[in-house]
């Protein structure tokens, strides 16, 4: 059995490796700022499927995936997927086509990542803005569903630990309501493995469950988010495992 002190060293040689990696990336996907987004996503994501390959050879952090034949074969799609960890934002890269996501604007200024992230075009938000921050997602949303990439968003807006559910935003849903694209449900385990504000990434394999498309083209937002609530916080309750809490 792995000692906590042999857990920290791989996951201390992890962060360099990675961090090293995600230098070389942001460095050559500033090079291509004069391509096609599609080009520089397609070089950008390259951090986020090296750092998986990471995760499985460093720190013996494998996963699972159930429910692939949910995934649309052509065009675009929303996921609504839990947020738990660092790992799913790099996950979805590796599993979907290409895609953006919904994120806090602060993002961007943060050096290095959110200049890459910038260059990606993804729909950078302020919070606090209300209503106006909803007509952004809507109007931008469509945009990008019609360029053909997919849209990820985190209904609970932040990371919540292992069996916590926090409030389930409207936004996605509203999105969701006014176009006519799947909309799929994603659920996962990876905060028992990659724990927010921890340093250890504890072996093992994580599971992620994809959902079938829950309708939404012209419902109301408040029952879309339910059903997607339901069907996410269900799957959770089946993968979870409470002995990978808080350890």
């Amino acid at each position: 059995m792995l000692t906590k002190t042999l857990l920290y060293i791989r996951s201390i040689v992890y962060w360099i490796l990675s961090i090293l990696w995600l230098t070389l990336i942001v460095g050559t996907t500033l090079l291509a700022f004069m391509f096609p987004v599609r080009v520089r996503y397609a070089i950008a994501s390259g951090w986020a499927k090296g750092s998986i390959l990471l995760l499985k050879w460093v720190c013996g952090v494998h996963y699972r995936v159930e429910g692939m034949e949910n995934i649309p074969a052509t065009g675009a799609a929303i996921i609504m997927a839990k947020h738990q960890s660092t790992w799913e934002t790099m996950f979805l890269q590796k599993l979907l086509p290409p895609q953006l996501w919904v994120v806090k604007k602060e993002l961007l200024r943060v050096p290095i990542f959110g200049w890459g992230l910038a260059l990606c075009e993804p729909i950078a938000i302020d919070r606090s803005a209300g209503k106006k921050a909803i007509n952004q997602l809507v109007e931008q949303g469509k945009q990008k569903l019609e360029q053909g990439r997919w849209i990820i968003i985190f209904p609970e807006g932040t990371r919540v630990s292992p069996g916590e559910t926090d409030r389930y935003k409207p936004g996605g849903a509203i999105l969701a309501s006014k176009v006519d694209y799947p909309m799929i449900p994603v659920a996962h385990n990876a905060g028992e493995f990659w724990p927010k504000h921890s340093l250890i990434k504890w072996p093992g394999t994580i599971t992620v469950c994809i959902g079938p498309a829950i309708p939404a083209y012209g419902r109301k937002a408040n029952e879309i988010m339910a059903d997607v609530q339901q069907w996410i916080e269900t799957k959770m309750v089946e993968i979870s495992d409470e002995s990978r809490w808080n350890r």
